[in-house]
């Protein structure tokens, strides 16, 4: 057997779109950021997961991308303790994974010499994916199948409004890079269709737990500087965690690189109405 996933077709609240075959999958990992994606992708997931009675096959995943040199967490205060409390409201497993060679995002930065970039994304392939990757590699090992490839569906929040790149993907994929002789990882993205009105819509009507930084004016969650974040959504960021900016644009001085060619964090601090 190949162990690939066959697709099938279901009715979601969104419109039909394909999902995978949940009743065929070992073992269902669901990424959980924190944000407003992740957990409506988490709620969808439960939903059709529940119909195909497999929600005991279910983990949440939340990959922690560490604290800076001067102990500021890379990502929004309370993430963690939220994806926590998000896997807990449908009774779900939690697991917590971080980068076993950088201890943070900042550091992962320093080393390389530079700023992640649209074309240069390894703050996703490093702190992110191959963490991904690895913990994957824990539940097929768990799991001990034999004889065949170990069936994982791989949950996420993307969605097609976020990116160009995002919009030219299918809703449901063969991750042929986590796939091996071992495991076939099918990569499923409930949301992807969606747009920003209907995942408020959702958390509204489900009473979801989402993150503060939202009320507070952020678009997105993501790291709290994110090198892909529009002007407005970094000038928030820069309002609301000064001392992180503080030492972001440190770390453009000490590298002699700006954050993004067109935008240094300095200035972001300065829009925000901060000390340059």
């Amino acid at each position: 057997m190949s162990g690939q996933i066959e697709l099938v077709s279901a009715r979601a609240v969104h419109g039909p779109e394909p999902v995978p075959d949940l009743s065929a999958a070992d073992r269902i990992v669901i990424s959980n950021s924190g944000g407003k994606d992740s957990i409506v992708a988490m709620d969808e997931a439960v939903r059709l997961g529940d119909e195909a009675g497999v929600r005991d096959r279910m983990v949440v995943l939340h990959i922690d991308l560490g604290t800076t040199p001067r102990g500021h967490s890379v990502e929004w205060p309370g993430t963690v303790d939220l994806a926590r409390r998000q896997a807990a409201h449908y009774g779900l497993p939690f697991e917590i994974r971080r980068s076993a060679k950088w201890p943070s995002l900042v550091h992962r930065i320093r080393a390389r010499g530079q700023f992640p970039h649209f074309l240069s994304r390894f703050c996703t392939s490093d702190m992110k994916r191959s963490v991904a990757h690895r913990f994957v590699t824990e539940q097929v090992d768990a799991l001990g199948i034999t004889g065949r490839p170990a069936r994982i569906v791989h949950v996420m929040g993307f969605r097609a409004e976020e990116s160009r790149a995002r919009a030219r993907r299918p809703a449901v994929e063969i991750d042929r890079r986590a796939s091996s002789g071992r495991r076939t990882v099918t990569q499923w993205y409930p949301v992807l269709r969606w747009s920003t009105a209907e995942v408020w819509q959702r958390i509204r009507d489900r009473g979801l737990p989402y993150h503060w930084a939202y009320d507070a004016g952020m678009s997105r969650l993501s790291c709290s500087l994110c090198v892909l974040a529009s002007v407005p959504d970094l000038t928030c960021a820069a309002g609301l965690r000064p001392e992180l900016a503080r030492e972001y644009a440190d770390l453009e001085e000490e590298l002699g690189v700006r954050f993004r060619e067109e935008l240094s964090i300095a200035e972001v601090i300065r829009r925000a109405g901060g000390a340059s």
